[in-house]
């Protein structure tokens, strides 16, 4: 798929038939979503979580969608009661169930990012969205979110400032310490971007953090934000699927252009409960310990689908960075 901007085309998404396909059923209900509250659950991480606090306007106004792979489809109904509608739709509770077929990667770390960040592919009618991870419970109601968030100071994209970090290279140590991703391709990722002129966030820059909490996205789908949506999402494939890394980068590439709010993590704490996920992440890329074992493979830790960026041959002297 692929989206015209300013005359010219980024690639955005993934042709027919080439990944997260929609059932017809769920394409045919998002047609009618001007506003939504995003979710996804990939690999059976986590079964959904009943917002609270939501009014009746909102009830009626939004569309709330849980993006899902069928592992974690499955996992759902045998953990909750799952309603079907008679007219293809599957429910838990106030969340529409969005069967993704398909996955267009290895890694559901990666899949996950589809529903994420390409949500006005998906839910193209969509005029506003509020995207919350799988493990969130949200205790707001999502119209005063975007008053609060959007309205108020006529912002068209906000998002949580990271607790801790305000560079991407912090975020990226950080990353490691915890071993969340591969250490050698977070490493690599961190180097290319700093060979292409991304700076540690200082007191000099215009943004208040490099680093977002990217747990929940509040945003108009503008012309301009599906723009940064696209290139931030052509990133996570390109890369790695830390998107926290990314989003700094794209801000960075885009200039001035680009508007969002950032707004403080306290706020953010107080939007959501946090659960636990279900279980630890599956993804094996995550205990590599060394980088002969990806050039190796013999135990398939590297991806075949994403995050070839990384394999192909860099056009600069990244020892120099």
């Amino acid at each position: 798929m692929g989206s015209v901007f300013g005359g010219f085309q980024v690639h955005c998404g993934f042709i027919r038939n080439g990944g997260a396909e929609m059932d017809p059923a769920d394409v045919e209900y998002v047609k009618k979503c001007r506003f939504v509250v995003a979710s996804g659950i990939f690999d059976g991480y986590d079964t959904p979580h009943q917002p609270s606090n939501i009014s009746r306007r909102s009830q009626e106004l939004f569309c709330f969608l849980m993006a899902v792979d069928q592992q974690s489809l499955d996992f759902i109904k045998e953990n909750v009661t799952v309603r079907a509608d008679g007219h293809g739709g599957k429910w838990v509770g106030i969340w529409r169930l969005i069967l993704l077929k398909t996955p267009p990667y290895d890694e559901p770390r990666r899949n996950g990012k589809v529903p994420k960040i390409l949500t006005h592919r998906l839910y193209p009618q969509a005029e506003y969205s509020i995207w919350i991870d799988g493990k969130m419970e949200l205790m707001v109601d999502p119209l005063l979110m975007l008053e609060r968030y959007l309205w108020r100071d006529k912002n068209t994209f906000a998002i949580a400032r990271h607790k801790h970090h305000q560079s991407i290279y912090e975020e990226a140590d950080a990353i490691n310490r915890r071993k969340r991703y591969a250490r050698f391709l977070i490493i690599l990722h961190a180097k290319i971007y700093f060979y292409e002129g991304m700076e540690p966030w200082s007191a000099k820059k215009d943004t208040i953090s490099d680093v977002p909490e990217g747990a929940v996205i509040i945003r108009e789908h503008t012309a301009l934000n599906n723009l940064f949506s696209c290139l931030w999402f052509n990133e996570v494939n390109l890369f790695t699927p830390r998107d926290q890394l990314s989003f700094g980068y794209v801000v960075y590439r885009l200039g001035s252009a680009f508007k969002f709010f950032m707004f403080p993590n306290c706020e953010y704490n107080s939007l959501f409960i946090l659960h636990s996920h279900t279980r630890e992440h599956s993804s094996v890329v995550e205990w590599v310990k060394s980088l002969d074992e990806f050039k190796r493979n013999t135990t398939g830790l590297k991806e075949s689908r994403g995050g070839l960026g990384l394999w192909m041959p860099y056009p600069g002297d990244l020892d120099s960075v």
